[in-house]
């Protein structure tokens, strides 16, 4: 059978193709909360285990190295097993490992149960994103992307606000027991509806490939992950991580470009709308998941918001995600999606300098309001990028590319957070410097407050309070300078998008 499965678009292939969509999008989601899900938990873990803070940031880091590992397998398993029974098989291992993580009884445990649920479900998004691509025909490829984008968009959004709500009034056990029915509604699913792949028999496994990006991608995402909390290049594990990812990294380049069967094929790279779409991606998971990582610290911890509240408010992100979504899906195929790409951007600009200007007393209207914009942004910018990233790439690519595509957009959020958060705390430092040298008994602002009874700096206790506020203050303006950053890094991708081919028309 053809390996694309654009059949005559009659009521029962239209059916079908609605089917399969449903199925795969319940995967999609199913990995995407997974992303997110588990961080409101982690403190809570943390009690049940009696573990210590960072040994439960392994329950974090221990999913995203193995996913990250596991994710540029795709293409060749798929090629020697067939895509559907991989996709079937991932589904199945991703729900068994989320119902032993949920009945983990040591960290340990946890830890393990969670390598097994990054390696099950590295292969999810991108089968998902290559078998939407395959069951739609060419010219309806903007609205299939337009549905894949609102798992993989809004999972993460909603993750901590369902994460909280599930910790706070069940148990954090049931942030796993969640993935179950929607793991046995998407194998049934995909088991019953998607189309198997030809096999490619022939193709041999790149060990030595395999081997050298799998240390590369693994010290590179333990350098981000545990930079932070290691101080840098203060730690020697840091350093060695960093040494390692360089290298190995070198190697696979020099690898690939002499080899003669690579693990990754680099005629892939030949296309140019796929080399700039994956440069984009890398990028926009830079602003996208580190304005999430920041957001809730910031309510939580400044503005003393509870963690549903802060769930709740980041919510309707995903709203606004999902409008401007289905608003690409509509007009799909009759507007540039170039000119798409640079409103999104231009829209998750704007709201980045909005959020330049929060300050302690904003409503709560003000974060659900610009949390829409943002969100309206994220959605015209995901969609026609998807779409235009693979408009010119062969199908014999599309499996490998997009496992390629999630894996560079993985990177890229976790460059992107480790970037902010030292930055957050490097410029929190220097404020905090900076404001500090005004707290002297010449200062006339001050002196007044001083009169009123609301500062005292002769006291140990007075002076606690005095810095309290001082570091309050600081790292309050730290937050602004990080969105600052940010609103620039989406000004730098304007530019790229002039690098895109427009796509020939298609019809179906």
């Amino acid at each position: 059978m053809s390996d694309t499965m654009t059949l005559p678009a009659d009521s029962t292939t239209q059916n079908r193709r609605i089917l399969i969509t449903l199925s795969v999008m319940l995967a999609t989601i199913m990995q995407a909360l997974d992303t997110t899900i588990a961080n409101v938990a982690l403190p809570h873990m943390q009690g049940a285990m009696g573990a210590t803070q960072d040994q439960t940031s392994w329950v974090l880091t221990s999913y995203i190295v193995a996913a990250a590992i596991a994710m540029p397998l795709t293409g060749f398993v798929a090629a020697k097993i067939g895509r559907k029974r991989l996709f079937s098989y991932s589904v199945v291992g991703f729900t068994v490992a989320s119902m032993l993580c949920g009945a983990a009884q040591s960290l340990d445990q946890i830890v393990a149960f969670r390598l097994l649920q990054g390696i099950f479900g590295a292969s999810l998004v991108p089968l998902s994103q290559s078998v939407l691509l395959d069951t739609w025909p060419p010219a309806k490829h903007g609205s299939a992307m337009a549905m894949w984008g609102l798992g993989v968009m809004v999972g993460p959004i909603l993750g901590p606000s369902l994460g909280g709500w599930l910790t706070e009034y069940y148990s954090w056990r049931w942030v796993f027991y969640i993935n179950i029915p929607f793991g046995i509604l998407a194998w049934l699913g995909i088991v019953t509806f998607v189309v198997e792949t030809k096999l490619d028999a022939k193709r041999k496994f790149d060990l030595a490939g395999f081997f050298l990006l799998s240390i590369a991608i693994g010290s590179l995402q333990l350098f981000l992950d545990r930079g932070q909390s290691k101080e840098w290049f203060a730690s020697g594990e840091i350093i060695i991580e960093a040494i390692l990812a360089g290298t190995a990294f070198y190697l696979f380049i020099a690898h690939i470009m002499t080899g003669k069967r690579p693990f990754i094929d680099p005629q892939i790279f030949r296309d140019k709308n796929f080399i700039v779409g994956l440069l984009f991606s890398f990028m926009m998971g830079t602003v996208l998941m580190a304005t999430m990582a920041l957001l809730p610290p910031l309510l939580q911890g400044l503005m003393n918001y509870p963690v549903i509240d802060v769930g709740l408010l980041m919510t309707p992100r995903g709203f606004g995600t999902m409008f401007s979504m289905m608003l690409v899906g509509r007009v799909a195929g009759k507007v540039d999606m170039r000119y798409l790409i640079a409103a999104g951007v231009l829209i998750m600009a704007l709201s980045l300098w909005q959020m330049t200007h929060f300050d302690m007393s904003i409503s709560k209207w003000d974060i659900i309001s610009t949390g829409i914009v943002q969100g309206v942004g994220m959605g015209l910018t995901f969609v026609p990028l998807s779409t235009l990233t693979f408009s010119t790439l062969p199908q014999k690519y599309r499996t490998e590319g997009t496992s390629l595509y999630s894996l560079i957009r993985n990177i890229g959020s976790s460059i992107g957070i480790s970037v902010m958060t030292t930055y957050l705390a490097q410029q929190s430092q220097r404020n905090h410097a900076v404001f500090s040298s005004f707290i002297n008994p010449f200062n006339k602002a001050l002196q007044n407050d001083m009169q009123h009874g609301m500062w005292n700096i002769h006291s140990l206790g007075g002076l606690l309070a005095v810095n309290g506020e001082v570091t309050r203050q600081a790292t309050t303006m730290a937050y602004y300078q990080d969105f600052r950053l940010m609103m620039f890094l989406c000004f730098i991708l304007l530019p790229l998008i002039l690098l895109f081919s427009k796509p020939q028309p298609k019809t179906a």
